[in-house]
C-alpha cells in the first residue's frame, strides 16, 4: 500500500508511526529515504547549489526507531552525494546551530523527532540557516518526494561516484560549550554556579546534556536530577511539560531535594520550564511571563507574541508590570515566531516570542525555539538572585493568577470539520453580539484565532476562548475565570454547542 505522504505533514513538520502496532507503519524506510532526498533537492534549489555541494547534518533524540529512521536518511542523501554530519543523539536546537557554529557551517540540518508524542512515532523537522522550515516549504518537500523512485535513489547510492561522504560530528559538545561560555560570561568564570542546587528532569529524551555538560562543569550540584538516561520507551513519565504527572515530578524532586531551581524538558529540548525553590511550576503562563522578565530591562517596550490561550492576568503583567506590549496571536510555534519576524521587519521591536507550551524563540538566538536556552537564561538570572539573597521567586511575584484555568475538547462529527468548525465559530460570534450579551458576554478585540469571549456578571468573571485545532477534528475550549467557577462558562458553550453535530 502506498504512503500519502501529505498524511505526514503535521505544520512545519513531519511525523507519522514510525512502529507498526495498533496504528499501521506510515514512517519507515522507504518514506524516510525519499523525504530525505527530497529535502536535499529542495535545498539545493534553495541555496543554488548542486546536491554534490551541500552539508547537511543529521541528529536524533531517544526514540527507539531513530538509529534504523537515521540510515534511511543518510541513503537518501548520500544517493545525492551530500556530505552528511553524524551528529548521533542530538537536541532539535542544536542541529539548527549545526548551521551556524563556524566548525560546522552546514546547509542544512535534518532532526529525527515527533517531540513528545507516544513511543511508537517518529518524525522529521527541517532547518535552513535561516531557521525551520515553514508548512508551505514542507509541502513542496513532499511534493517532490512523492515524485522520485525508491529503486533509483537506493541504486545511485550504490555507485561509488554518487556516494556522499559521512562524517561524525561532536555537535553536542559543540552546543554544550556555548551554553556554558553564556553562563561564564554574564556571571562568573571557572565555577559561575558554585553553591546552587539545580534540579534537571529530562523524561529519558535528549536532555540529559544539559545536568550533566552544562551544569555539573560550571559548579552545580545536580543532586536529585532525574530520567537523565535516554530511553524511548520513556519509562517514567511523558517527556513533555505540559503533561501534568512530568510537572508534578519534577516539583516533588525540586522539594525533597531543597534545590534552587528546577528545569524540566521536553523529548528533543525545544521546550523547556521550571520550578522555583518553594516547588511553584514556572510553567504556561508563568513561563512566559518568567521569558519576558529576563529580557524587559535591555528591551523596554518590546513587542512579546504569544499564542492565542493566554491570561489577562499574563496580558496584566507583561503591559502594567514589565512596561512591555503584548500581542496574543496564534497557537502554533512557528505562527508566533513568523510574526514576531514580520513585525521587526515592519519597524516594531519584538524580542521574543513564545508559545504557553514552552517553546520560547529569542530574537538575540535567531528566533530559535530553544528549551536550553531559556534554561540558561533562567539559570543565569538564579545565580544572579542567589549572589543577592533573593531566590526566583521574586521575579514573577506580581504575576497574578487566575482563579481557575480549564480546557476542554469537542470532537466535531463532520468529514468537513474544517469548514464546519469554521461555521460554529461564525455562528457564535453573532450569539455573543445578540443573546451574549444578556449574560455579560461580549467579544475580545482585536483577536487572531477563534472566538474569545469575556464574561463580566454577578455570577462570573473571565473569559473564554473556543478555536479549531490546528489539524485535528476538534473544538479546544479554553477558560479562565478570577470569580465564579469556570463550569458556568462551560454550561453556556454546552448550550450553545448543542444545535450542531459535535459532542
Amino acid at each position: 500500500m502506498s504512503t500519502n505522504y501529505s498524511n505526514l505533514q503535521n505544520g512545519s513538520d513531519i511525523r507519522g508511526v514510525a512502529v507498526a502496532g495498533e496504528k499501521p507503519l506510515s514512517l519507515g524506510k522507504e518514506e524516510a529515504i525519499k523525504l530525505s532526498a527530497a529535502f536535499g533537492t529542495w535545498l539545493a534549489s534553495k541555496c543554488q547549489k548542486s546536491e554534490k555541494e551541500l552539508k547537511i547534518s543529521v541528529g536524533h533524540d531517544s526514540r527507539i526507531t531513530a538509529e534504523s529512521l537515521k540510515e534511511a536518511v543518510g541513503i537518501g542523501l548520500k544517493s545525492l552525494g551530500v556530505t552528511v554530519l553524524d551528529c548521533g543523539l542530538a537536541s532539535t536546537p542544536a542541529m539548527f546551530m549545526s548551521t551556524v557554529f563556524e566548525e560546522y557551517r552546514c546547509d542544512g540540518a535534518i532532526m529525527i523527532t515527533a517531540s513528545h508524542l507516544p513511543k511508537d512515532r517518529n518524525g522529521f523537522k527541517y532547518f535552513s540557516r535561516e531557521g525551520g522550515l515553514d508548512k508551505e516549504d514542507i509541502a513542496q518537500i513532499i511534493k517532490i518526494a512523492e515524485g522520485l523512485s525508491l529503486e533509483e535513489l537506493q541504486a545511485q547510492y550504490k555507485e561509488k561516484n554518487a556516494l556522499g561522504q559521512l562524517k561524525q560530528a561532536e555537535l553536542m559538545s559543540t552546543y554544550s560549550s556555548y551554553l556554558r561560555e553564556m553562563i561564564k560570561k554574564q556571571v562568573g568564570e571557572d565555577k559561575p554556579l558554585e553553591g546552587l542546587r539545580i534540579v534537571v528532569d529530562a523524561g529519558n529524551g535528549a536532555g540529559g546534556f544539559y545536568a550533566l555538560d552544562v551544569l555539573k562543569p560550571l559548579g552545580a550540584d545536580i543532586t536529585g536530577s532525574q530520567f537523565l538516561e535516554p530511553d524511548g520507551n520513556f519509562p517514567n513519565h511523558q517527556p513533555n511539560p505540559e503533561n501534568k504527572e512530568a510537572m508534578e515530578s519534577i516539583c516533588r524532586a525540586v522539594i525533597e531535594n531543597k534545590a534552587d531551581l528546577g528545569l524540566i524538558f521536553d523529548t528533543d529540548v525545544d521546550r523547556s520550564s521550571a520550578v522555583d525553590a518553594s516547588g511553584r511550576e514556572i510553567n504556561r503562563n508563568a513561563i512566559v511571563a518568567m521569558a519576558a522578565a529576563l529580557i524587559a530591562k535591555d528591551f523596554p517596550g518590546t513587542t512579546v507574541v504569544t499564542d492565542s490561550i493566554t491570561s489577562d492576568q499574563l496580558t496584566e503583567y507583561l503591559e502594567k508590570c514589565l512596561g512591555l506590549k503584548h500581542l496574543r496571536f496564534k497557537r502554533g510555534y512557528k505562527n508566533v515566531i513568523n510574526k514576531a519576524k514580520e513585525l521587526n521587519q515592519n519597524g516594531v521591536d519584538s524580542q521574543l516570542a513564545i508559545e504557553t507550551s514552552g517553546h520560547a524563540a529569542y530574537k538575540e538566538n535567531y528566533f530559535l525555539d530553544d528549551g536550553a536556552y531559556l534554561a540558561t537564561k533562567i539559570v543565569i538570572k538564579t545565580a544572579q538572585l542567589k549572589k543577592a539573597g533573593a531566590g526566583l521567586d521574586v521575579v514573577l511575584s506580581s504575576l497574578k493568577e487566575p482563579k481557575e484555568a480549564i480546557e476542554k475538547r469537542f470532537s466535531i462529527n463532520r468529514a468537513d470539520f474544517a469548514d464546519y468548525g469554521q461555521e460554529i465559530l461564525c455562528r457564535l460570534e453573532e450569539w455573543v453580539e445578540t443573546e451574549g450579551q444578556q449574560l455579560g458576554a461580549s467579544l475580545v478585540s482585536p483577536n487572531y484565532e477563534g472566538v474569545r469571549i469575556n464574561f463580566d456578571n454577578e455570577q462570573v468573571k473571565g473569559w473564554c476562548l473556543l478555536r479549531k485545532s490546528l489539524h485535528d477534528p476538534k473544538l479546544p475550549l479554553n477558560v479562565e475565570v478570577t470569580q465564579g467557577s469556570c463550569s458556568d462558562i462551560v454550561r453556556v458553550i454546552d448550550e450553545f454547542l448543542a444545535d450542531f453535530d459535535v459532542s
